[in-house]
């Protein structure tokens, strides 16, 4: 079960991320997307970074690194309730959002679609998506909130070099 959990967390933690990288475009006129054989006028630039991900730590990064974090059974329980209860909202929000994006599809298929009513589905889309990228920023924030500053620099200093596990194919077994 938890492992079941820890999957389903990774990945809405992951489509959180990948919706945040997204860069803001700047309003462009209208007009049909490129069609094959198109060349556009400018190559689209990279996608921006996310700009908080040096800044916050994965659930699953530290509680897979518990042991070697020296995490207090305090912190632990902490962080596993945490990550249930985040976990939980996350997937009724997701059932949330699945519900509002069919309901904005079905009013887009007709040959006329009424705007205002569009726009206000599309409303209630995002206002389910704001609430999912809330609640993963707040689960992030409380997490790091636990750990003291030698564990945050313990983190840090993994994303940048991941230590690597005894046996691995860079390390022979002793």
């Amino acid at each position: 079960m938890k492992a079941i959990i820890a999957i389903v967390f990774a990945a809405a933690f992951l489509i959180a991320t990948v919706v945040a990288q997204q860069p803001n475009h700047p309003p462009q006129s209208p007009q049909p997307p490129n069609m094959p054989g198109d060349v556009p006028d400018h190559p689209h630039p990279p996608p921006n970074p996310d700009p908080l991900a040096h800044l916050m730590f994965p659930p699953d990064m530290i509680m897979a690194h518990a042991r070697q974090l020296n995490l207090t059974d305090e912190q632990k329980a902490f962080m596993r309730s945490e990550i249930q209860k985040t976990t939980s909202a996350f997937q009724d929000l997701q059932w949330k959002l699945q519900d509002q994006m069919e309901l904005l599809q079905e009013t887009m298929k007709s040959s006329t679609v009424n705007e205002q009513q569009a726009l206000a589905q599309l409303d209630k889309v995002l206002d389910v998506e704001r609430e999912i990228k809330r609640l993963h920023i707040g689960l992030a924030v409380r997490l790091k909130n636990r750990l003291t500053p030698e564990q945050q620099e313990q983190l840090h200093q993994w994303r940048m070099d991941p230590p690597r596990m005894p046996g691995g194919p860079d390390r022979p077994e002793n």
